[in-house]
């Protein structure tokens, strides 16, 4: 099962993905071993069976994980707090020294973009990477944190004020709800609802890009789908999609822990939590933005 974010989905902890080279079929008198696959059958076992921290030995009950090693929900926490971190810091520094009043917003505006820019470049290169590295994406969060500090510091002192922490609590109260429910089995994350998260973040993705070819081409605010009721349905759209993504995420994690997933693996699942965090700020400084501005 594959998680909407690309990391996850190019090397994640899921029963169909690359680590995924052994079937478990039951053994005549004993419990199931690992035994060699078809690379093309779809895989059942641990996707981590080739992982000396995850092997067995034949015909005998599993032995006790290691002790190192192995990731563990600590990992996750801390290295999802230090991404976090260093987002949360530079994004306080681009708000303090990237002024955004009439004289230097334009400049400001470049620099944000030009911050956006490299982040996705940086985020691409990790996701398509076989093996997490820490300071690519300890520099893709600082990146993105310059950008989110200016966009934060426009809408908080141009459109509405206190939008930014409004933004935040937004968040952190979706993150909670959802972590919630997913350990309460309110949300059950199956191939069906993936397939449905999937299909919605696609046809969203793809409606907002055309709105924006729209309002770069043709002026205006494009087709509608950022400002007015429009927007307003979108945005709560976008939240929704968050929260879903979310969901992915923490069924992610939760599967590359029981799989018996390497260490490092932890900061793939840092990085995908922050991107996912990432998106749901966004939609919520948006749909605040848009509900201020038609007051």
């Amino acid at each position: 099962m594959r998680s909407r974010n690309p990391v996850f989905s190019r090397r994640g902890f899921s029963r169909d993905n690359g680590y995924a080279g052994f079937n478990t079929a039951p053994q005549a008198g004993g419990p199931a071993v690992a035994t060699q696959a078809n690379p093309y059958a779809q895989p059942t076992g641990n996707p981590y069976a080739q992982n000396p921290y995850a092997q067995t030995d034949l015909g005998a009950p599993p032995q006790a994980p290691a002790a190192t090693g192995r990731m563990t929900i600590d990992d996750v926490v801390l290295r999802t707090g230090s991404t976090l971190g260093v987002l949360i810091v530079t994004a306080a520094l681009s708000w303090a020294l990237l002024p955004v009043d009439d004289a230097n917003i334009g400049k400001s505006y470049g620099i944000a973009i030009g911050a956006a820019l490299i982040g996705m470049v940086l985020a691409l290169v990790q996701s398509f990477k076989r093996t997490p590295t820490p300071a690519l994406i300890l520099a893709y969060a600082a990146f993105e944190g310059v950008f989110l500090g200016v966009v934060s510091s426009v809408v908080d002192n141009r459109i509405a004020d206190g939008a930014a922490m409004q933004a935040v609590i937004g968040t952190m109260a979706t993150f909670a709800a959802v972590l919630v429910a997913y350990k309460a089995g309110w949300i059950r994350v199956n191939r069906r609802f993936v397939g449905f998260v999937l299909a919605a973040s696609l046809g969203f993705v793809v409606l907002m890009m055309v709105n924006m070819l729209f309002a770069v081409f043709g002026g205006g605010d494009g087709l509608g789908f950022r400002s007015g009721g429009l927007g307003i349905l979108f945005g709560v759209i976008g939240v929704i999609l968050g929260a879903c993504f979310l969901a992915l995420d923490f069924k992610q994690v939760e599967d590359g822990i029981a799989y018996g997933a390497p260490r490092n693996e932890a900061w793939f699942a840092a990085f995908g939590l922050t991107l996912t965090l990432v998106w749901l700020y966004l939609e919520f400084l948006r749909l605040i933005a848009i509900l201020n501005s038609s007051d």
